[in-house]
């Protein structure tokens, strides 16, 4: 078990988001055309449970590996709310897209995940990943992108269920300055 490490985030802002073609739960590919238009968010997660499999207790021990369900449903209980503001959400990981549409379904997401178990975005960002039972994984990251360009990224979110929260109130701020 690889505990995850985390340094700032910042060298992102400015960057140009990467070009990708993601396979989504949706059954369409999200691709170069989705993310070059218009403002996103991109929540980054390591792995979505299931009701029916037990985590390791090691899980739950990893800074920022658990809280992936949470987060999920505190941004899809946000979604009109960062709609409104004029953002899309993705939420991404490197889990195939079968196993997410479970987890999409089950919670009634109101927005695709995105399956990237290649890390294509992940290399072309420089994002945080960690090694776990064997299986190379996302740290919990988020990016919000406008345009292609990237205004924000967080490493180190340690409160799954508040950071939908706090990051709109950051947008919704940041919509109403002049």
């Amino acid at each position: 078990m690889d505990t995850p490490t985390h340094e700032s985030a910042d060298y992102l802002v400015g960057r140009q988001f990467p070009l990708a073609a993601l396979p989504s739960t949706t059954g369409e590919t999200i691709g170069p055309m989705d993310f070059t238009g218009g403002a996103f968010v991109l929540f980054i997660y390591p792995r979505t449970g299931r009701p029916d499999r037990v985590e390791p207790p090691e899980w739950s021990m990893l800074p920022g590996a658990k809280g992936c369900t949470q987060e999920s449903c505190s941004f899809r209980d946000l979604a009109a709310d960062y709609a409104a503001i004029g953002y899309r959400i993705f939420g991404l990981s490197s889990q195939d897209t079968e196993y997410q549409r479970e987890a999409a379904e089950r919670l009634h997401l109101p927005y695709p995940l995105l399956s990237d178990p290649g890390f294509v975005v992940a290399t072309a960002c420089g994002l945080p990943t960690f090694g776990f039972d064997g299986e190379m994984l996302h740290a919990r990251s988020t990016l919000v992108v406008r345009e292609r360009i990237i205004t924000h990224a967080f490493f180190d979110i340690t409160d799954a269920a508040a950071h939908p929260q706090q990051l709109l109130d950051e947008l919704q701020l940041s919509t109403l300055a002049p």
